[in-house]
């Protein structure tokens, strides 16, 4: 038995980051999140060394689902931490930068 609803797909059940893609990139991200409730949201970009190099997003956001694209341009080849924070809930995904 299945059930079909009107509302799958448009509510969102969890915070997280759906994907980075393309990945590995050259210069430009395109990172997609959903968030389940309204917040302050922080997108943040670390290097390996555990380092702060960007902040893409810090501010109060509402709930869906969101894609920024980030520019790496200025930045060297090598992989990157990508880390969502909402209260807390933290979640990190790697993305690899090939130039």
């Amino acid at each position: 038995c299945s059930i079909l609803s009107l509302y799958d797909g448009l509510v969102q059940d969890e915070y997280k980051i759906h994907r980075i893609y393309p990945n590995p990139f050259n210069p430009i991200a395109n990172i997609s999140y959903e968030l389940t409730n309204s917040s302050v949201i922080k997108l943040i970009v670390y290097n390996l060394y555990g380092t702060q190099i960007a902040t893409l997003v810090n501010n109060f956001q509402n709930s869906g689902v969101y894609t920024i694209k980030w520019d790496a341009s200025f930045y060297s080849s090598g992989v990157y931490l990508i880390r969502l924070e909402s209260g807390e809930f933290i979640q990190t995904q790697k993305v690899v930068l090939i130039k």
